[in-house]
C-alpha cells in the first residue's frame, strides 16, 4: 500500500489530514486506519499542533470500507476480523474522539457508511455543497459499527438518526446543516481554503480552554445537570490560575489580539 496514502501537512498551528485514495473514494482499510491513528495521537506530543483537520482527495471524503480490498483478501477468520474492529476501526474513531485538540471534518462529496462516523466522531463538521451524509450499512446487510449509533442520535436527535440508520439513504449538505449534522456549508470550489481558514482562527484560541471544554461537554452527555455545573467550576478554577487567563484579560483591555501558549 503506498505511504502517500494518508498525507499530513503541518501549518499554521493546524495539523491537516488527508486520505489520498481517490481510486477507492477514500476507502478504508486496516493499514490505512494505523497510519491515521498515528498522525491523530502524535499530536498529544506536540504543543505546536493546536487543530486537527481530517479530510479527502478527489473530490470525496471517506467511502468507508474499502470492499474491493475485503474481497481481494478472501476468507479472514472471525477473530481476526474482530481484532481489526476493535483494533483499528473503533481504535481509529477512539483516537478521534480521545483527542484533546479541536477536531474538524472537512466534508466533499460522499462521507458513507464507517467514513460518515469518522465524520460525526469529529467536533465540528465543516462541509462543501455537494457532500452527501450516509449510514448505509444496512444496504449491505450489516449495521453501523463505528460509534454512530452513540453519536448521531446525540447531534440530530433520536428519530431522524434512527430515519438515517434504517433507511440509509443519504443526506445532502443542504438538509445536513438544517439538522445540525453540518456546522457550515461552503461552495466545493471554496471549502479547502474555508477549512484552513477556519482552523487557523480556531487554533488561535486558548488551548487549555478547548481542551476543558471538550472534557466537560463529553463527560455531560452521560452525566446530570449537576455533575455537569461541578465540572464547570472545577475547569474554570484551574483556568482562572493560567498564564492563558491573564494574558486573555490584558489583551482584551489593551484592544489587542490574545497570544496563547497553552501555559
Amino acid at each position: 500500500m503506498p505511504a502517500d496514502d494518508v498525507r499530513v501537512v503541518d501549518r499554521d498551528g493546524v495539523r491537516w489530514i488527508e486520505l489520498h485514495r481517490p481510486e477507492s473514494r477514500n476507502g478504508l482499510t486496516v493499514e490505512v486506519n494505523k497510519r491515521i491513528i498515528e498522525a491523530v495521537t502524535a499530536v498529544e506530543s506536540l504543543a505546536e499542533c493546536r487543530v486537527v483537520v481530517l479530510t479527502g482527495a478527489g473530490g470525496h471524503f471517506c467511502s468507508g470500507l474499502d470492499l474491493k480490498a475485503i474481497l481481494r483478501e478472501g476468507p479472514v477468520p472471525p477473530e481476526q476480523r474482530d481484532a481489526d474492529l476493535r483494533d483499528y476501526f473503533h481504535g481509529l474513531i477512539r483516537a478521534v474522539r480521545g483527542c484533546s485538540r479541536p477536531t474538524i471534518a472537512a466534508v466533499d462529496g460522499a462521507a458513507a457508511g464507517f467514513g460518515c462516523d469518522l465524520a460525526l466522531a469529529c467536533d465540528l463538521r465543516l462541509v462543501s455543497d455537494r457532500a452527501r451524509f450516509g449510514e448505509i450499512f444496512v444496504r449491505r446487510g450489516l449495521m453501523p459499527d463505528g460509534g454512530s449509533t452513540f453519536l448521531l442520535p446525540r447531534i440530530v436527535g433520536l428519530g431522524r438518526a434512527l430515519e438515517m440508520m434504517l433507511t440509509g439513504e443519504l443526506v445532502d449538505a443542504r438538509e445536513a446543516h438544517r439538522i445540525g449534522l453540518a456546522n457550515r456549508v461552503y461552495p466545493a470550489d471554496e471549502l479547502h481554503d474555508a477549512a484552513w481558514a477556519f482552523a487557523i482562527e480556531l487554533a488561535k484560541g486558548a488551548p487549555l480552554s478547548h481542551r476543558a471544554v471538550k472534557r466537560a461537554v463529553a463527560l455531560s452527555l452521560e452525566s446530570d445537570f449537576d455533575a455537569a455545573l461541578d465540572r464547570e467550576r472545577a475547569y474554570q478554577l484551574e483556568l482562572l490560575q493560567s498564564r492563558d487567563f491573564m494574558e486573555g484579560v490584558t489583551a482584551f483591555l489593551q484592544k489587542r489580539a490574545p497570544e496563547f501558549k497553552g501555559e
